[in-house]
């Protein structure tokens, strides 16, 4: 399973883009798509046509992960072990979902994510 983030998702809609060929690629080689809730009200957040989400829709095979309890805890945890800074709140919860279920993590923003690998979280090569 792979988690995309918000900007990936972004990306990913415009089929010429970079981020949609590895979507495309990655769904080919049978691995299941999908982002956590907060992900997808980032993604919904827009600008964002009905198009688009359905474009989204499509790709993301294994749906948009629920954020329960666990995925809390865990994002505490990467918190507090990376600084405590409230830029890094959302970023946080993203990667705690990503790093729940057990995914790879796919996002644009590499070095902004590289922080949380000490901590579980697998990018995406």
């Amino acid at each position: 399973m792979i988690h995309l983030d918000a900007n990936f998702l972004i990306a990913g809609v415009n089929r010429t883009s970079g981020e949609a060929r590895a979507i495309e690629q990655w769904l080919q080689r049978g691995e299941s798509l999908a982002c956590s809730t907060i992900t997808w009200s980032e993604f919904l957040n827009g600008p964002v046509l009905p198009a688009q989400i359905a474009t989204a829709r499509e790709f993301l095979t294994g749906g948009c992960a629920d954020f329960e309890e666990a995925h809390a805890a865990r994002a505490a945890d990467l918190f507090n072990r990376t600084g405590r800074s409230r830029r890094l709140k959302f970023d946080c919860l993203i990667a705690a979902s990503a790093i729940v279920a057990g995914a790879e993590f796919a996002t644009r923003n590499v070095a902004g994510f590289r922080l949380f690998v000490p901590h579980g979280l697998v990018l995406t090569p």
